[in-house]
């Protein structure tokens, strides 16, 4: 299988997004996603970008991708944050994986981080298998806490 691993354009984004929605329906949350593509593309590609994408081409079509965004440390410094490492169902275990996670990893010693943070399901012990053979630390003793757009929301309107 001949592939190529570049830096994503504005004009990926639908391709992008469709792989996004490919991993809400695998981690069985797929109504979740709201992102848009000119979102993306505002996001990524406008005035002051707020992440940088990586995407795996094959044949023309894009069937994975690492999106990273900047990230800081109080015990470390700078650090980036892999918010997600996509590989299209049909083409997981073809290397495409390793292939933009070595990106990820080249990317971020070149800006000189000090660690690359991500999430993985607990249940997903596939991908755990997968970060711990790459060197990762596996931390299961961390909980992942979000305030989504509602709660953040409730919680200005406590603030009186």
């Amino acid at each position: 299988m001949t592939y190529k691993i570049r830096n994503a354009t504005a004009h990926d984004m639908p391709q992008v997004l469709r792989l996004i929605k490919e991993l809400a329906l695998f981690e069985k949350e797929a109504d979740a996603v709201e992102v848009t593509v000119e979102e993306l593309q505002k996001d990524g590609y406008g005035e002051n970008p707020q992440f940088h994408c990586f995407v795996a081409e094959v044949n023309n079509r894009i069937e994975g991708i690492a999106l990273v965004y900047n990230r800081y440390s109080t015990w470390k410094g700078k650090a980036i944050h892999l918010e997600d490492l996509i590989v299209s169902e049909k083409m997981r275990g073809s290397g495409l994986g390793t292939a933009l996670l070595d990106e990820v990893i080249k990317y971020a010693y070149k800006l000189g981080v000090k660690r690359v943070n991500w999430e993985v399901l607990d249940w997903n012990e596939p991908a755990i298998a997968f970060y711990k053979k790459k060197g990762a630390d596996v931390k299961r003793d961390w909980c992942v806490v979000h305030l989504n757009e509602q709660a953040i929301k409730d919680y200005i309107s406590k603030l009186g």
